[in-house]
């Protein structure tokens, strides 16, 4: 017998009556529930209220700057984040990431091409990315996989899922020089759907985490014209 998927339910931050109405329709039909907010004030207090699988969030909103409610969001809660922006710069991007975002789509996109980031954001955000599932010990880190969880010298560090999964790619590869397109294949994105920056973004926040020296990284390190490497030492 074939599995049915869960219904999702979607928090959907958009000022725009026509795209929010044409983007919610179209998930509809897809099997998501969407939730239309039209600002950040109101999308902070719906978030904190329900149980939401995603939060599609513009940047762009009459009350505040989306970028301070995707602040507000990841200081409070773990659901994942999708921004959504008609922001061109790379430096719009590049903090909603630092801010907790877990992907980013820029204006015009299409319904299909987001529904297809949601599915994969919520895939990993929920441990159902599909293998590998073992456990992974690598100096004083252990990452449990069936519940997303990362602990580190006895204490659970607050990750995104797509640090979660970034994080895991190189704990099962440690010692091992990983290059930006791998970690991007290997934590389930593509390599048409980064940009430059946005691993290295991602690398940054993880090392914070981990408390490791961003100058002078001795777990997590930057292999200048390679790519990345998780030490066996980790957390030690």
């Amino acid at each position: 017998m074939e599995s049915v998927e869960r219904t999702l339910f979607a928090l959907l931050v958009e000022d725009d009556s026509r795209i929010a109405e044409l983007t919610s329709s179209y998930l509809h039909r897809h099997g998501i529930a969407v939730t239309r907010i039209a600002s950040g004030s109101r999308a902070i207090q719906e978030a904190l209220r329900g149980r939401f699988d995603i939060v599609l969030l513009d940047l762009t909103l009459p009350d505040m700057d989306g970028l301070d409610v995707c602040r507000e969001l990841r200081a409070a809660l773990s659901v994942p984040i999708i921004v959504i922006t008609a922001r061109g710069e790379e430096a719009d991007r590049v903090m909603g990431l630092e801010l907790g975002a877990d992907d980013y789509l820029p204006k015009p996109f299409s319904a299909r091409e987001l529904l297809a980031r949601i599915r994969a954001v919520v895939r990993r955000a929920t441990g159902r990315a599909g293998p590998p599932t073992d456990e992974i010990h690598v100096g004083a880190l252990s990452l449990h996989p069936a519940s997303r969880r990362a602990i580190l010298r006895g204490e659970e560090l607050a990750l995104t899922s797509y640090e979660f999964s970034l994080l895991y790619a190189l704990a099962s590869r440690a010692g091992r020089i990983l290059s930006r397109e791998q970690l991007i294949e290997l934590a389930g994105g593509k390599r048409e759907e980064s940009f430059e920056r946005s691993i290295d973004v991602h690398v940054s926040r993880l090392r914070h985490k981990l408390g490791d020296n961003p100058r002078r990284p001795r777990f997590l390190k930057t292999v200048r014209g390679a790519g990345y490497i998780l030490t066996a030492e980790a957390g030690r």
